[in-house]
């Protein structure tokens, strides 16, 4: 349904820049993609023989790799990068808590995540050896892309016995409207379980289009605020990896006013975070 056939990394000279290497070396061999490397800011023969060493060092052999030097607003260098080079999934780092630091990766990720047309991985804690995915959480609402998200987390780079839970909001309108009614006790709590089954018979009909599918799901229904919910929900399931479907892009007065539900989640990230977004091809 959706696919990386080219994989992007914002890469700065940082003491993590070997272990985010490592992290699109393993999607780079696993999605067969092809790779760029993206760095903005200065480019000399210091800087190349930095960036050489950076790619023998990964394992990687330096002609199978796309170095894109840039200088200028990182943002928009990045994201011209992404157009020119038609990438479908670009990687960068990110805090694991944003703070009032300009930090180079992790503010230029979350800026880049409210603009980018390709779908972006943003990795709290990059590291060297490859590490075992273990549960994986999708959000399955408020995006046109929830089917693309379920698909990339049950086709992710992690074994067969990993768990995929994927989340729902049982929307509290209806249940407020349930509660309003003229019913008895009994009869509202046989309202909120069949609403609980509609919602689970939703991700079911999705999953049924997914081919493939061979890890263990759970569906959990959550109440509440469905970032703030769903960050939680990640955290006690010590998640590897959150994966959502990009919100859309224009925003109404009152969202503009009141913050989305995933800044919640962008505002103290439980894990890797994996906005999915279909590139816009033109």
């Amino acid at each position: 349904m959706i696919e990386f056939k080219t994989i992007g990394l914002a890469i700065a000279f940082s003491p993590t820049a070997p272990a985010m290497l490592a992290e699109a070396r393993r999607l780079f061999i696993y999605f067969q993609s092809k790779l760029v490397l993206i760095h903005v800011g200065e480019h000399g023969a210091d800087e190349e023989a930095k960036m050489k060493t950076l790619i023998a060092d990964s394992g990687l052999n330096e002609s199978v790799v796309t170095v894109l030097w840039k200088s200028g607003d990182p943002v928009k260098q990045i994201l011209a990068a992404c157009k020119s080079e038609k990438i479908d999934l670009l990687i960068a780092g990110a805090l694991k808590k944003e703070n009032l630091v300009n930090h180079y990766l992790g503010t230029i990720a979350r800026k880049i995540l409210h603009k980018a047309d390709c779908s972006l991985l943003m990795i709290t804690r990059p590291s060297l050896d490859e590490t075992t995915v273990k549960n994986i959480v999708v959000n399955a609402e408020d995006s046109p892309y929830i089917d693309h998200a379920i698909w990339a987390a049950c086709h992710w780079n992690s074994s067969e016995s990993s768990w995929i839970h994927i989340v729902r909001e049982l929307k509290l309108l209806g249940l407020a409207l349930a509660a309003n009614e003229q019913c008895n006790e009994q009869e509202y709590e046989q309202r909120k379980q069949q609403m609980l089954q509609q919602e689970i018979d939703v991700v079911e009909q999705k999953l049924k289009g997914i081919s493939d599918q061979k890890h263990k799901i759970n569906i959990k229904i959550v109440s509440g605020k469905a970032g703030f919910e769903l960050a939680r929900f990640a955290e006690r399931k010590e998640a590897d990896l959150l994966v959502l479907g990009a919100p859309p892009r224009k925003f109404s007065f009152f969202t503009r006013v009141f913050p989305h539900d995933q800044e919640y989640i962008f505002n103290d990230l439980p894990c890797n975070v994996l906005m999915v977004q279909p590139r816009k091809s033109k």
